[in-house]
């Protein structure tokens, strides 16, 4: 592995006994010797620390930075309060989605956070359409941590007890370890907690302050990606990608009002009419939640059908596995909209023999932010 890129806190993973495995172009822990369903399961008691240096951190700065956005994304970034974050995706003129991604309003610029395996094309195709207007610059030189779980406001406020103050979506700039950390209260789990930008000197010491309380444990991929998917939340490049619309993807709900067709600044970004037209009346495909009967986990690339025997393929599971907090196989697939119906039973064929599974609502597991 040794061409692979290492974030800040690969020598301390290898130190507390981590499975590394490729990712994304980087070394990353897949589970740490607790293994993966007690990690899973002690992020939802507890508190999970989680290294996500590998994803991509990016500037946008001058006094139109929100207006320029706001012509490659499909969300309100304009009416976004200051020290409040939101989720977005990158469209390209298909409607497809290039990346999903967080925006936060730090006040003199956006803070954006990209994936890992799209980061450079991400950030090319905005300094392509954005500058000189605005400047995108990649922040190379911090680390990103995230600390989930019902125990982590208590963990973190042992550091800066204004953590205590944050609602979800909140971000604020916090002393941690004696560091300055931009924090914002979101994560990728469906539970509480936060995602810390350290610097790469500190982020090291900032883990291990973290680890060293009693409640928290470090975390891998593998849980990462379990947690997840009880929540509901999309992985880029299974779930959605640049064949798979916003509505497809049933992210609506991240388009708000302003930019909806009739509304003050409806449309303007790549793939507007598509995406607008799919809004009012609706796409051939839908993201769906899945529960596979049984025990036997149903993973992505499985096909699924409309009945038992015979007839053409209906859609393919695109995330599934075992669900630890649920006690069962949980999945999310892509489907034709006509078979889309919530308590529907549709079949996924495996080893040629099609078993039922049920369409059921997302999150699996409820979530638990902090409103």
């Amino acid at each position: 592995m040794s061409d692979l890129l290492e974030t800040p806190l690969h020598d301390l993973h290898v130190q507390l006994g981590a499975k590394m495995v490729p990712f994304a172009g980087y070394s990353m822990p897949v589970q740490f010797p607790l293994g993966v369903m007690k990690e899973h399961l002690h992020t939802r008691e507890k508190a999970g620390l989680f290294d996500v240096s590998h994803m991509g951190q990016v500037k946008v700065s001058g006094a139109m930075a929100a207006a320029a956005l706001e012509t490659l994304i499909p969300v309100d970034i304009e009416g976004l309060a200051e020290n409040r974050q939101r989720y977005g995706m990158l469209t390209n003129e298909q409607g497809g989605i290039m990346d999903d991604l967080m925006l936060a309003n730090r006040g003199d610029h956006i803070f954006v956070v990209v994936n890992a395996a799209c980061k450079g094309a991400d950030i090319a195709h905005m300094k392509a359409h954005l500058e000189p207007e605005v400047i995108v610059t990649e922040i190379a030189d911090r680390a990103l941590l995230a600390l989930q779980g019902p125990a982590s406001e208590a963990v973190l406020s042992t550091l800066d007890p204004r953590a205590a103050d944050m609602t979800f979506m909140d971000v604020a700039t916090l002393d941690l370890n004696g560091a300055e950390c931009w924090v914002s209260r979101s994560g990728y789990t469906g539970e509480d907690g936060y995602e810390i930008s350290v610097p790469n000197a500190d982020a090291v010491a900032l883990a291990e302050a973290l680890l060293a309380h009693e409640d928290v444990e470090a975390i891998g991929l593998g849980a990462r990606d379990s947690l997840r998917l009880e929540g509901g939340l999309c992985l880029y490049g299974h779930d959605i990608d640049t064949s798979t619309t916003p509505v497809e993807g049933a992210l609506t709900w991240a388009i708000q009002k302003v930019r909806r067709s009739g509304n003050a600044r409806a449309g303007g970004f790549p793939g507007a009419d598509i995406i607008s037209v799919q809004m009012e009346n609706g796409a051939p495909r839908k993201r769906v939640g899945l529960l596979p009967e049984g025990r036997a986990p149903m993973r992505e690339g499985v096909e699924l059908f409309a009945t038992s025997e015979g007839g053409t393929s209906i859609g393919t599971i695109t995330s599934g596995g075992f669900g630890p907090t649920v006690a069962g196989p949980v999945a999310m697939g892509l489907i034709s909209a006509d078979h889309s119906k919530l308590g529907a039973t549709i079949y996924g064929e495996l080893r040629g023999k099609r078993l039922p599974l049920t369409i059921t609502k997302m999150p699996f597991t409820p979530a638990n932010f902090k409103r």
